[in-house]
């Protein structure tokens, strides 16, 4: 109880607040208040600082809580560890060598670093996507004995890099931190210098980013990192050695500067669009199966809007980073601790603030789904219950319809697949579904409207050839 109170009392401290654009209501800033100090309270996280894109523009930049033992107040440009998050910067610096011909994704990893183990089947697009088969050298939630010691990259890559594959390269999907301390060896031998610098001079600089090497956001001034063993006290957490993360996540940066690289991954700014779009493509497997993850970045959804997004985990930080590319928006969370869903709770919590409801699901489809079955199989049978048409629907289908639509259809068999593809969607006082039929060697699709309500009659049903 004692400890919940102090961090009560931390959450009522004023901590100031950036607001570049009036884009946010007053409701909506206190909704996003009250997100943040009940999700502290609840877990027991010292501090979060946050950032909130809406429109293209960072409208709130804020930090709450504690964000170490001697800061007298939380400071939104406080410089936290962003871990993993990283990761898109390493794969950007990638893409950008590969725009000027110094190197391809799909080259062997073997030509620009020696020492991994079949680096001569495994490709950098594999080691940025995670397909690689490397073995991950820090798959543990909790600093190992050996990062108690200092390690370069070369170390980690003679330890674990070469070390039997967990897979035969791009068979699989397996985060590997061993993948992304290989792919920032290749950009140091291919820029001719030091990630950071290539880092700061070709993506800080240019968007005014200020970014440092996480092993040196540690002491006065920075926030701290904290532990809690299971439900116990919070304590302060002892950083590890230098070098640990390096290109898989070496980066200390303000919640307020992530959230410039993610408008300009909206705008499509600073890199070319091929190369965003790039980071953005899912990577299948070898089977053709996804693995929802691009290069440096997840991607999929959330409540129905299109997401980039990465998390990150650091000795005593957690951090989260969601980009809404169509809705223009973005929420960043950093915590300082490493023992809750703090950060994902938040930013998930801020996003149902911001962001445009996803569009209302219309209720009806299993019904349709049956409904445009019985009338495709009456249709390529020569009978028709006219009963589930509307009048144009009907006028629609005349006898050399019908006649049309029995000979083809009949002649193709029995499908092997029937399906709604997509969400239904409203249009002219109609509920659009699509259907896709499947046959051997032959697909067919079918665009329908119908009467709102579940099991009504077709307003049209259109039968066309598809791919």
């Amino acid at each position: 109880m004692l400890r919940r109170l102090i961090v009560a009392a931390l959450l009522a401290a004023p901590a100031p607040a950036l607001a570049l654009a009036q884009a946010l209501t007053p409701a909506e800033s206190a909704k996003i208040d009250t997100i943040v100090a009940d999700t502290l309270r609840d877990t027991g996280v010292p501090s979060a600082s946050i950032a909130v894109v809406r429109d293209g523009r960072i409208v709130l930049a804020k930090a709450y809580g504690k964000q170490s033992e001697t800061a007298k107040i939380a400071d939104p440009a406080a410089l936290y560890q962003i871990a993993s998050i990283s990761k898109q910067f390493t794969a950007a610096a990638i893409l950008m060598l590969a725009d000027e011909g110094k190197l391809k994704l799909d080259d062997p990893v073997s030509e620009y670093v020696s020492g991994v183990t079949e680096g001569d089947r495994i490709t950098i697009r594999q080691l940025l996507s995670h397909t690689s088969g490397l073995r991950d050298y820090w798959p543990q939630d909790y600093s190992f004995k050996a990062m108690a010691t200092p390690v370069t990259p070369r170390e980690i890559v003679r330890r674990w890099g070469s070390e039997k594959l967990d897979f035969p390269p791009g068979t699989q999907w397996q985060y590997s931190n061993t993948g992304y301390v290989v792919a920032g060896m290749i950009v140091e031998k291919v820029a001719g210098e030091p990630l950071l610098t290539f880092l700061q001079r070709r993506i800080f600089q240019p968007l005014g980013i200020r970014a440092i090497d996480q092993d040196k956001a540690v002491g006065p001034g920075f926030p701290q990192g904290y532990k809690r063993y299971a439900l116990g006290p919070v304590r302060v957490e002892t950083p590890a050695a230098p070098g640990w993360l390096y290109a898989a996540g070496e980066l200390a940066m303000s919640a307020q500067d992530l959230a410039k690289w993610d408008i300009a991954r909206i705008d499509r700014a600073l890199l070319p669009a091929a190369d965003w779009q790039a980071q953005e493509t899912e990577i299948k497997l070898a089977d053709g199966s996804g693995t929802g993850y691009g290069l440096g970045v997840d991607v999929g959804t959330h409540d129905g809007h299109p997401i980039v997004e990465h998390g990150g985990e650091a000795v005593g930080f957690l951090s989260e980073n969601i980009v809404f590319p169509k809705d223009r928006a973005a929420v960043v969370v950093l915590t300082n601790a490493w023992f809750s869903d703090a950060q994902s709770r938040i930013a998930n919590g801020v996003a149902k603030v911001i962001l445009p409801p996803a569009a209302a699901t219309i209720p009806g489809d299993a019904e349709a789904l049956t409904q445009a079955r019985r009338l495709f199989d009456q249709l390529r049978g020569g009978t028709l219950d006219r009963a589930l048409l509307t009048e144009d629907a009907n006028y629609y289908f005349t006898p050399s319809a019908q006649a049309d639509y029995r000979t083809s259809l009949s002649a193709l068999g029995e499908p092997t697949g029937f399906t709604q593809v997509g969400r239904a969607r409203l249009r002219g006082g109609f509920v659009y579904r699509g259907f896709r039929v499947t046959y051997p060697g032959r697909t067919l699709s079918i665009a329908t409207f119908a009467l709102p309500g579940i099991a009504q009659p077709f307003e049209q049903f259109l039968v066309s050839p598809a791919q």
